[in-house]
């Protein structure tokens, strides 16, 4: 796969993709990287640890949280996604769910747009997508299942993203620019959240590269009784069942220590399964 000028091996290798959040109300690093100087320092500091793709994201995903107008998600990422593109030679993606927000993005120099609606929420996203030709990461996710549970959640939600290619494919997006993200923590139980983790082979099956994020998460915390500033051990974990897993990248905070961790997984399993 081709992100930007770059090339991934995604079916040998497991990358590393740094969050960047540039948002005051993230639920882990919220208002740390929202002026520009400190989100190209924090950029810098994730390249030199080891970062492959950076993630810039305007408006915060946590529990509860509120949306943001596009004017003002655009006003936040556009400026740091030029900055970066302008100093950095390293592939970016925006991670946003709006189309005129990607829109802008991409004309700033983003090189993926990863999706956490997996195409389902704004309808002009993947024509958006399409019309730029460049990759999209769809993450598995459901409005509301109170009201639509699981029948079945493995098979329901390899089949929602079934449902997420297809919109992708109608729109013009190749096969070989979509990546799959079982969305850990999004419309999902504990024991949800847990059983997608395991299930990544059965992921990957579907065709497509896989990305896991479970930095810092409350699967992590909730399993450990941590709070989110003590949560990098368990990450670490989670990013070695990636490895296992197959998975092609990691959506991470802690890059140093994720790069370090994949590193001696692969070491150790490469020619297990």
């Amino acid at each position: 796969m081709k992100i930007g000028t770059r090339e991934f091996d995604c079916k040998n290798k497991t990358y590393v993709m740094g969050i960047l959040n540039v948002t005051p109300d993230s639920f882990s690093d919220g208002g740390k990287w929202n002026r520009i100087d400190a989100a190209l320092k924090h950029t810098q500091q994730m390249i030199r640890e080891g970062a492959d793709v950076i993630d810039v994201g305007g408006e915060s995903t946590r529990p509860g949280y509120q949306m943001v107008a596009q004017e003002e998600e655009i006003a936040r990422t556009v400026p740091v996604i030029e900055q970066i593109k302008k100093n950095f030679d390293i592939p970016v993606s925006i991670d946003t769910y709006k189309s005129r927000v990607a829109e802008e993005a991409v004309r700033a120099g983003a090189d993926l747009v990863n999706d956490i609606w997996g195409l389902k929420y704004d309808p002009a996203l993947a024509d958006v997508i399409a019309h730029a030709g460049i990759p999209c990461c769809l993450m598995h996710n459901r409005r509301n299942i109170e009201e639509h549970p699981y029948q079945n959640f493995i098979e329901d939600l390899l089949s929602d993203l079934r449902e997420s290619v297809a919109i992708a494919k109608k729109a013009g997006i190749l096969k070989e620019q979509i990546i799959l993200d079982p969305g850990v923590g999004f419309a999902k139980t504990y024991e949800n959240n847990l059983e997608a983790i395991r299930c990544l082979d059965q992921l990957g099956g579907l065709g497509y590269p896989v990305l896991l994020g479970t930095s810092r998460k409350s699967v992590i915390g909730l399993t450990l009784d941590l709070p989110v500033t003590e949560r990098l051990e368990g990450t670490l974990v989670t990013t070695v069942a990636a490895v296992l897993g197959h998975c092609a990248f990691v959506r991470v905070h802690d890059v140093k220590e994720n790069v370090r961790a994949i590193k001696m997984a692969q070491a150790l399993f490469a020619h297990a399964g």
